[in-house]
């Protein structure tokens, strides 16, 4: 019997090079909900999860690459688990936005344990997101 993960939210802070272009990805073309803010950082609710954006461009960079299942994928990233009709729903509002995905939405072991839709993007400070949905939610730590 697997066990369902019990909800914790986490919380993550990470460097942008502008407050506003961060806006308009996290809170526009994500829909994350803004909290508190300054002229040097922003709070949003990332899927549940606090995240604060902190205005400091020189602490941006493009993550290197590890080799898995053949697709180069961003070692430093974060992102959330959806609901499967949802993650779908975003990879589509992802295209239509023209986003340019580091690895273009899929499924991966399909029809084996641990199901997975994934997709890997940039936000427009470099920063590597990955979103992901199971066909079943118990089996994200599924072995």
């Amino acid at each position: 019997m697997s066990e369902t993960p019990q909800f914790h939210p986490f919380h993550l802070a990470i460097p942008v090079q502008d407050l506003q272009e961060s806006r308009d990805f996290y809170g526009k073309l994500l829909s994350c909900t803004e909290g508190r803010s300054t002229e040097k950082w922003i709070d949003y609710n990332f899927f549940g999860h606090q995240l604060s954006l902190h205005l400091k461009p020189e602490e941006t960079r493009i993550a290197q690459a590890n080799e898995v299942d053949g697709k180069n994928v961003p070692v430093r990233h974060f992102g959330a688990i959806l609901p499967w009709k949802e993650w779908h729903e975003l990879a589509e509002k992802l295209r239509a936005a023209d986003i340019k995905f580091t690895i273009e939405p899929y499924e991966r072991f399909r029809g084996e344990i641990g199901e997975q839709a994934t997709m890997f993007f940039h936000d427009p400070s470099g920063n590597a997101l990955e979103f992901k949905s199971f066909k079943d939610m118990s089996m994200i730590f599924a072995a």
